[in-house]
């Protein structure tokens, strides 16, 4: 199965709420989805179900909070080009895979997602704001990034015949301006690896 990364815009309201209660998550990363309560209850028949009511609780959106980014398989070679490392690096600039808060324990894909509220996510946004895609280019080691890993295991292929590179700076772009609109209108992140 492939891992894709899913960013949403989410209230600082909205981020408490979750956190409270993180089965919420779920009216978050599938707000359309009226059968949701079937799904998460057979993922999980013994979780969280047996102990609460059979209704999900609500959590009205607004429809900016329905605003998606997908970032395919690319969110990795993206996380490595902006810190050089294959899991870690400094915040803000690791908030692809770390920082905000987890948001309990409710699998939402690949483990648990993670939210970062509007101030951090002002912060992400002036740290991105300056990066080019000459600077992402100078990063780009695919022997480097072969070594370590960095999903999917693309990075050894003839640049000549597979744009990698340009795959990896097609998401940033599109994840650059997502995460300044998010900023502009004073709205958190929900990241999630679905």
């Amino acid at each position: 199965m492939s891992m894709i990364l899913e960013l949403g815009m989410l209230s600082d309201d909205s981020i408490k709420q979750v956190l409270g209660d993180p089965i919420l998550i779920w009216r978050v990363v599938a707000p359309d989805d009226p059968d949701i309560l079937k799904t998460v209850m057979s993922m999980s028949p013994e979780g969280w179900s047996r102990e609460r009511n059979v209704e999900l609780p609500p959590l009205p959106l607004s429809e900016i909070e329905k605003s998606r980014c997908y970032l395919d398989k690319a969110w990795h070679g993206i996380h490595y080009l902006l810190t050089k490392t294959q899991w870690e690096g400094d915040p803000p600039l690791n908030f692809l895979l770390g920082g905000g808060k987890v948001v309990g324990d409710v699998d939402v894909g690949y483990g648990p997602a993670r939210v970062l509220d509007s101030s951090e996510a002002a912060t992400v946004s002036a740290a991105l704001e300056p990066i080019t895609r000459e600077y992402l280019t100078s990063r780009f080691d695919p022997d480097d990034m072969t070594e370590k890993q960095i999903y999917p295991d693309i990075w050894d292929r003839d640049p000549a015949e597979d744009g990698t590179l340009d795959y990896c700076l097609q998401f940033f772009d599109e994840l650059k301006k997502f995460v300044a609109d998010a900023a502009a209108n004073r709205m958190g992140l929900v990241i999630r690896i679905c």
